[in-house]
């Protein structure tokens, strides 16, 4: 047997309602030798909703490096492989990722089984501009590298989709009016499970609402791109504020200026003159 009938499927798996499975993704489920699951448990309710009987591995981060090499090895032996996640399209902001680059250095092929994509279906509805977007994943709990990262977005033109997690819900929205401004803000929930949301709002109206009004479930963020021409309600003085923070943080005056000027639409001059 050469390395082309040593196949790894990519299977897409519901998001959240077993109605969106593909009759392909069952066949590939139910031909392959075995399945690599992000979590067994999750994927056993699966398998059992479609009588599916295969013999499972677990694949998640913190195994990925040696559970990798082994379903590799698995594979070069003649067995056929199946990667799912817990819900979705594995390998997009997952560990999956990596099992691709091994296959590939191991000459095995890939095959994708297509399914539902939170990032796709939450853009498709969000009401925003779907031409061109950018996949900005989970935003990282380190204070410095979640600072970083939403810098290096301020004058991303495309318009932005995160994922987060209920709990740190307020906290990010409250960061996103804060680099961002205020801009229109796609809040999808739930998606394609029984109480499903799709709140179409603003940054400043989602930061105050949902301090007050937590949110619960699986939550997509779909960001509003910043616009040719966009003004900033954001005063001077809520800028000059916003540079002083920078600066306590660690930058350069002449840096925060800058920073907070491109925010606020403002003059780096202007706010300069105010932190000397």
């Amino acid at each position: 047997m050469d390395n082309h009938d040593k196949i790894l499927y990519v299977v897409g798996t519901p998001i959240g309602n077993m109605g969106d499975m593909s009759p392909r993704a069952v066949e590939t489920l139910d031909s392959v030798d075995f399945i690599a699951a992000e979590d067994t448990r999750v994927t056993l309710k699966l398998l059992n909703h479609f009588g599916i009987k295969k013999p499972m591995v677990s694949y998640f981060e913190h195994n990925k490096h040696d559970k990798g090499e082994r379903i590799i090895d698995r594979i070069l032996a003649g067995e056929n492989c199946a990667v799912v996640t817990d819900a979705g399209m594995p390998c997009i902001s997952d560990p999956g990722e990596d099992l691709i680059r091994q296959c590939e250095q191991a000459g095995i092929r890939t095959v994708v089984v297509p399914g539902p994509s939170a990032v796709i279906s939450a853009l498709a509805v969000s009401g925003l501009e779907t031409g061109r977007f950018t996949f900005e994943g989970f935003l990282s709990v380190n204070k410095k590298s979640r600072s970083e990262h939403l810098e290096s977005l301020r004058s991303e033109r495309r318009t932005m989709i995160f994922y987060e997690a209920p709990h740190k819900l307020p906290n990010t929205l409250k960061d996103l009016y804060d680099n961002f401004g205020d801009r229109r803000l796609t809040i999808a929930r739930e998606l394609t499970k029984l109480h499903e949301e799709i709140i179409r709002t603003t940054t400043s109206k989602a930061a105050e609402k949902y301090i007050e009004e937590p949110l619960k479930g699986e939550i997509v963020l779909i960001l509003e791109g910043k616009k040719e021409s966009q003004t900033s309600d954001i005063s001077p003085e809520e800028a000059v504020a916003y540079a002083k923070k920078l600066i306590e943080g660690g930058m350069r005056p002449t840096d925060a200026a800058k920073e907070a000027a491109a925010m606020a639409g403002l003059k780096k001059n202007d706010i300069y003159k105010e932190l000397i």
